[in-house]
């Protein structure tokens, strides 16, 4: 490990030099290319670098500990030097989580389909809360909302709301969203005050940029149709609505929340083009063996991964085992506690295997 870190160090090193070059900053792209995969070791070698500060420290403070010192001296090595065994320890894991091989989709944006599941017009309404949930978590992020397509239901909530967030990092914290989200609770119309289940899906997908996907426009065939909001009521009375069907893979996606079919279509094709990338990375995960797969990643999205607990104010996330009694602020968009224990429990996984 330790020679590996040294490698990157000088690697490093050697782009500093280069990315204030005048001859390399003439040149955009390879600017660019260089000044990415700088930023990128940055993070890995100021922590190597104050990890080396550290162990430099301990060995001093050992040598120093062997001269003629008096007790109170002596003491306060000691408890430095213990201070720095545990620092160095905990540093060293940092530097190991920090070597993982990263998810090239992580720093993308990201694609989240709600759909309400069992439950009829509660799964709706649940769909509408998990909708609000994550729109207010972007919105703490500083990342951007932008529907993409709704279906709505009469008496308010979803029956699939499909939208971007646009933000950096957005997949790699939300990645572990993905599965069946489960809600219990008094539904407003159940006089009897009878809890009741019902259930959402929620995909989460990595943007799809054109380098990922590349469709063959005769395998698309491309519908338009009027808009129709709740009931039938017509929107508009243009043929604003488009349908695109992927006709290898039988893939079929609507838009009609614009008024413009030029932004219907805009909006329709990415929408193809990322479920797309998002079949041939699942097809990529299924060759690679069961036990190498991580616990709590992007997993089988018909997995209960969730329950949130109104009687009880909880929220119990299965894969971890993990339960928050904040369910209010939960929903308000108060997750990071989750994902941060999501994204420990899958560090420590890849941890195991690596090596």
């Amino acid at each position: 490990m330790f020679d590996k870190l040294s490698f990157i160090e000088s690697k490093y090193e050697e782009l500093s030099k280069k990315i204030i070059d005048p001859e390399v900053i003439s040149d955009t792209n390879e600017w660019q290319r260089l000044a990415k995969e700088h930023a990128e070791i940055e993070p890995i070698v100021l922590k190597y670098r104050e990890y080396t500060k550290v162990k430099n420290t301990l060995e001093e403070d050992k040598e120093l500990l062997k001269e003629k010192l008096d007790d109170e001296m002596k003491e306060l090595l000691k408890e430095d030097i213990a201070e720095n065994e545990k620092k160095l320890e905990e540093l060293e894991m940092e530097l190991k989580i920090l070597l993982l091989p990263k998810d090239p989709n992580d720093e993308k944006n990201v694609i989240v389909e709600i759909r309400a599941g069992a439950g009829g017009d509660e799964a709706g309404l649940f769909a509408g809360d998990l909708f609000r949930m994550y729109s207010r978590y972007a919105e703490r992020q500083g990342w951007k909302v932008e529907i993409m397509s709704t279906s709505e239901q009469g008496v308010g909530g979803f029956k699939e709301a499909i939208f971007m967030i646009k933000g950096k990092g957005a997949y790699s914290r939300l990645k572990y969203e993905s599965g069946v989200h489960r809600v219990q609770r008094v539904p407003e119309t159940e006089s009897s005050g009878r809890i009741h289940t019902s259930t959402a899906t929620v995909a989460v997908l990595p943007e799809a940029e054109d380098i990922d996907v590349e469709i063959n426009p005769n395998d698309i065939r491309i519908d338009v149709f009027r808009s129709s909001g709740n009931g039938g009521q017509s929107v508009n009375t243009t043929d604003s609505a488009v349908r695109i069907t992927h006709l290898p893979t039988g893939i079929v996606v609507s838009c009609q929340d614009e008024k413009s079919q030029h932004k219907n279509r805009e909006k329709a094709m990415k929408i193809l083009k990322t479920r797309l990338y998002d079949k041939m990375l699942r097809e990529q995960h299924d060759e690679i063996a069961q036990e190498r797969r991580s616990q709590v990643g992007t997993g089988d999205r018909s997995e209960r991964i969730r329950t949130y607990n109104f009687p009880q104010g909880r929220i119990t996330d299965h894969r971890i085992n993990k339960t928050i009694y904040k369910l209010e602020a939960f929903l308000d968009g108060d997750i990071d506690e989750m994902i941060d224990a999501l994204i420990t429990t899958d560090q420590a996984e890849k941890l195991k295997n690596v090596g």
